[in-house]
Parts: C-alpha cells; structure tokens; sequence
C-alpha cells in the first residue's frame, strides 16, 4: 500500500469514528455558552399605582407592573393584583393578567386595576406565577383615595382663592326701613388650560341668626380664558337691618364643583363673619313673610296711631336701635328740669 492510499484509509477511520462519538454524546457538540444560561426567571423590578376612572362612590386604580426577565424562556406567566382593605382586612377586589412565555431579558410593563371604594386605605398585593408557581410577592398600600375627584365634578373653573380680593363682595344698592337691594359681585378663576365652558352661578341669602332664605338668585358664567378671573354681579332684596349669610356655588351640568361664602352686615348693633356669629339678636319671621307683618301694623295704627313695636322701642320710623338712647335723654333731661323748679 502506498502512501496515498494509506493516507485516505486513516482519515476515513476518522470519519467514522466522529460520527460515532456523536452519535454515542449527541451534547458534545453544544455551544458551552448555552451550558451556562441560567433557567427562566422573572421578577418584579417596580409597581406603579395611578388614579383611572374616578366615579361617585368607587375609583379605579390603575397598576403597572415592570416585570425583568433573565435567563431562558419563562412559559405561561401571570400577575395577579388584590385590593384589601387597610382596616378590615376583606378582600375588595382581584384581577389576574395573563401574560405568556416571557423571553428576550430585560424589562417589560404589564398593566391591570383593580375598583375599590372612594373611602379609606388600600393594601395592594401583586403576585408573579412562572407556569402556576409563585415565584414573588410584593405590597403597594394607598391611602387618601376619597380625597380623588369624580370626573363628572373635575372643573378647573373655581371661586377665587385671593388673600385681600374676595370671592365674594356685597354692597349696598338703595335701602329703606322695610328692605336693602344689594349688590352681589363674584370672582371667577379658569385654573386649567383650555377655555372653560359656561357653568351655573347660584346664591342663597340666608337670615344669619335663623338661617331662613331671605332671597336667591341665578346667573350663567360665561367662558373664561386660562389662568383668568371674571367678576360676575347680580342684585337681590333682603329684608332691612337684618345680617346675611350670602352662599355662593358654581354648578356644571347641575353638579356642585365649588361653594364660598360671604356676609353682608346690614344690623348696626352687631356684625358677623362668614361662619362666625358675635351676637344673637331678635328674629321676626314676618319680615320674612313677604308682607305678613302689615297686616298687624294696620290694625296697630287702627287701635292706637301708632304701631305696638314701634311705640315698644320708642324708634317709631326713624333708624333702628336708637330708640333706648332717646329715651336715656329724655330722661336725663325731665331729672335737670325738676330740680330747675323752683
């Protein structure tokens, strides 16, 4: 046999007895770096919680869930959210997201919600499951969510909020014994940033002491610019010498979305702050009555010229609570006058 012929003959054997150690170690042949990838493993890197739909009496609460994968393919993940109560300990609400195989590393966001009530705190438990298996736990807890607005009452437009210039301002148009028209001036503030539409100004003139609606009156507020204030005015009658509770609300599609409060001081012998009475004084409901209390001064002037409550604190028709002061000097003067006498 020649050299040649040897030569083949040997890297035949070889041949063949490569392809038997394949076929006898078929993971001979792996790439190394796939012996060192590490299994499947997803974790929760971070949960964020966001206000969603807010309504009347619940709220949806929006979570995102960032979910970081390393090593081969994680099957059949799924996150689960629980919303329990911080004080009761109930189970409120629970939501499961299906999620799939994972692969490819790194990070990805997986978002869900659970609806819980406008009241009270939350404890948030968001589980991981790889193919059924628990592989995390963690707890997010909420609180404050009753102080989150609905969406049918979210108006930028509002009273505005000033330290010397008033939400409210009232002045006195023209008076006389019996009533007082005055002047209610609003202040109007867009916080948003769009024009707002047109809402509803309402106002209630409460009796201070009785709380008894002495008049009320309604204007239409117009579109107002971002970042504007616009003063809206209107006139009401009041019964006179009397100190008023003025309530002002601002209504959208007939929902409540600010109220303020001013006064108008009308009795001289005493003066109120919003919220804040200094002293009580006598309440006639007649005044109120829209003319109920004629009928008894007719009859009075009927009896006697006079009427009885005017002859009772001497003031008859001039201004109101200066009747003791006169008659203080009358006195004073009928006391010099005697001892004068000879």
């Amino acid at each position: 046999m020649d050299t040649r012929t040897a030569l083949l003959t040997a890297a035949a054997a070889l041949l063949v007895a490569g392809a038997v150690g394949v076929v006898a170690a078929p993971d001979a042949l792996d790439d190394p770096r796939d012996q060192n990838e590490p299994p499947g493993d997803v974790r929760i890197a971070d949960i964020v919680v966001s206000p969603g739909e807010i309504r009347g009496e619940t709220a949806a609460l929006r979570l995102g869930v960032d979910l970081q994968h390393r090593g081969s393919t994680a099957e059949n993940v799924t996150v689960r959210h629980r919303a329990i109560g911080a004080d009761s300990g109930l189970l409120v609400d629970e939501m499961t997201v299906d999620v799939g195989d994972v692969d490819g590393g790194g990070e990805r966001t997986i978002n869900g919600s659970v609806d819980v009530e406008r009241a009270g705190g939350y404890r948030i438990e968001t589980a991981v499951f790889v193919d059924g298996e628990r592989v995390e736990t963690q707890t997010t807890r909420v609180g404050g969510v009753e102080a989150l607005t609905p969406e049918y009452a979210d108006s930028r437009v509002g009273f505005t909020d000033g330290n010397v210039w008033p939400s409210v301002a009232v002045s006195v148009v023209e008076s006389d014994n019996e009533t007082t028209t005055l002047s209610v001036s609003t202040s109007v503030t867009n916080r948003g940033d769009d024009a707002s539409s047109d809402v509803d100004l309402r106002l209630l003139i409460r009796q201070a002491e009785s709380g008894v609606i002495a008049d009320e009156a309604r204007e239409t507020v117009g579109s107002v610019r971002p970042g504007r204030t616009d003063t809206v005015t209107t006139t009401v009658e009041v019964p006179a010498n009397y100190n008023y509770y003025v309530d002002a609300a601002l209504f959208d599609d007939d929902v409540l979305v600010d109220e303020t409060q001013g006064v108008a001081n009308l009795d001289p012998r005493e003066t109120i702050s919003a919220n804040e009475t200094t002293e009580d004084v006598e309440f006639e409901a007649e005044d109120f009555a829209g003319g109920g209390a004629d009928g008894d001064d007719a009859g009075g002037d009927a009896d006697g010229g006079a009427g009885g409550d005017a002859d009772a604190d001497g003031s008859g028709d001039g201004a109101p609570g200066f009747g003791p002061v006169v008659a203080l000097v009358a006195l004073v003067a009928a006391g010099l006058y005697a001892r004068r006498r000879p």
